[in-house]
């Protein structure tokens, strides 16, 4: 009888503790503010509210989150650090601010004068990523998280504080960029500064630099036309270098189907966030010929300039081999999968082995 009851007992604790509820709260966060870039609005308006929403519909647990955006916690140079130690749960950020730790993750900025649609620049890096599992495994090796989603900017092109027509105009003039497009510069005789978006504005209104390397709907959002209203469409193209991120000792404490739905909705958030990019880009531009001065690069001007960059995606494919990636296939794979998506590059680039 004595093991009856205690069998019964035992069985009565093991369902309460499978019956039992949990709430989860998490701290999400980023450097740059929502509203003015694409990849954190979308966490904020889709991501969030959905692995709320479906956390409740389809389990017994709840999901919070409190949200913290625009460098509340971590600016944009800090988010990867901030999630490692747990200051952030989840955080999305530019690995072009993390160029000594996660330099092989830069790889689209390689392929300059790329797609102009956000939506193939994401399919093909999406691609990328699932056929080189080392880009994600190397978040928790090396950096206690878990990479859940990448995102990344609309088509870049070029914003001046004077009129240019051919690259000859552009000689000795500072440009500002974020880092890993600064070689984008190269061969057009222009001087590249190293700086971010936050600073962007005061930047050009200082002339610390005279014109920036931007993608239309942050232009419009920093309201870079106003030191800079000449904006030249360049077509450099959209890139996705941006990683979303999990601690690995909060993704571990979640239950696994609370988990599969986090990985549902960042599923779901890749391809939303870049058809948001190119939607805006659309909107953008429009706009943005309303204010300030907006006009085409030269075709010929264009292939002038790709041909001053056609051996630079092969030297950073190089460079980053010898930090032990397979960089010249995980560059040659992209340009493969741009390619077989109808992206053709002014000029042929050639990846060695």
């Amino acid at each position: 009888m004595k093991k009856s009851i205690l069998a019964l007992a035992v069985i009565s604790a093991l369902a309460g503790q499978a019956a039992r509820a949990d709430t989860f709260t998490l701290r999400i966060g980023s450097g740059h503010p929502v509203g003015a870039t694409v990849y954190v609005t979308e966490m904020s308006k889709f991501f969030v509210p959905e692995v709320v929403k479906r956390v409740k519909e389809r389990t017994k647990h709840e999901v919070a989150f409190t949200e913290a955006y625009g460098g509340s916690v971590a600016k944009v140079n800090e988010t990867l650090n901030a999630v490692e130690l747990g200051l952030l749960d989840i955080g999305s950020y530019c690995m072009c601010f993390e160029q000594s730790r996660l330099f092989m993750h830069n790889f689209p900025y390689w392929v300059p004068f790329g797609p102009k649609s956000a939506v193939a620049a994401a399919k093909a890096t999406r691609q990328v990523y699932d056929e080189f599992p080392q880009l994600s495994e190397v978040f928790e090796k090396k950096f206690n998280q878990k990479l859940i989603a990448i995102s990344g900017y609309d088509n870049y092109n070029l914003g001046t504080t004077f009129a240019w027509e051919s690259l000859s105009d552009l000689q000795g003039k500072k440009i500002g960029a974020a880092g890993p497009n600064l070689p984008w510069l190269q061969g057009s005789g222009a001087v590249g500064v190293s700086s971010n978006l936050p600073d962007g504005y005061n930047g050009l209104k200082s002339g610390l630099y005279s014109g920036w390397i931007m993608f239309p709907s942050a232009y419009n959002s920093f309201k870079f036309y106003e030191p800079a209203p000449n904006y030249k469409l360049v077509d450099f193209g959209s890139v996705m270098v941006n990683a979303m991120t999990v601690n690995s000792r909060t993704w571990k404490k979640l239950p696994k189907e609370v988990q599969g739905i986090v990985l549902e909705v960042a599923k779901e958030y890749e391809i939303r966030q870049a058809e948001s990019l190119d939607q805006n880009n659309k909107e953008a531009l429009a706009e943005l010929g309303k204010i300030a001065k907006v006009t085409a690069v030269a075709p010929a001007a264009r292939v002038e300039w790709a041909k001053g960059l056609k051996d630079w995606p092969n030297q950073m494919a190089q460079e980053a081999k010898r930090s032990g990636m397979p960089a010249p296939a995980i560059l040659s794979a992209y340009l493969k999968h741009l390619k077989e998506a109808g992206v053709e590059t002014p000029v042929p680039y050639v990846i060695q082995k």
